[in-house]
């Protein structure tokens, strides 16, 4: 089992007029691997767009002036939607960043999760009552 650790949820701002991010969720497990899980209602437009600017907040946030990039952990944004998103019939889809062709990963750092809850009904498990 592994510890997550819940963190602040407001990222840092570079400059005065840069955008703040507020995270749902944001957590960092025993191996330092940071985590944020947001979780959205209605389908405000631009989930992709959001869903990569608040992780590259989260990644870049790990870096102080004068730290090596050896340092970055993998960062896992995982989006709990309650709306249609993709163009598939899962209710679960995973995305990293690797080559086209051969399928081979440039790097382990980045894992978006989109969790569509209305393709989960065909999957789910009937509720009893009782």
């Amino acid at each position: 089992m592994t510890e997550i650790i819940l963190l602040n949820p407001y990222t840092e701002r570079d400059a005065p007029r840069d955008k703040q991010s507020i995270l749902d969720i944001r957590g960092k497990t025993a191996d330092g691997e940071l985590i944020n899980v947001e979780i959205q209602l209605f389908n405000k437009y631009d989930t992709e767009k959001r869903t990569l600017f608040y992780w590259s907040k989260l990644y870049s946030g790990q870096l102080q002036e004068g730290q090596s990039y050896k340092v970055l952990k993998k960062c896992v944004t995982i989006n709990i939607l309650n709306y249609s998103f993709l163009p598939n019939s899962q209710y679960h889809n995973v995305f990293h960043l690797r080559e086209d062709r051969s399928d081979i990963p440039l790097i382990d750092d980045m894992e978006l999760h989109f969790l569509e809850l209305p393709k989960l009904g065909d999957h789910a498990a009937p509720v009893e009552s009782g």
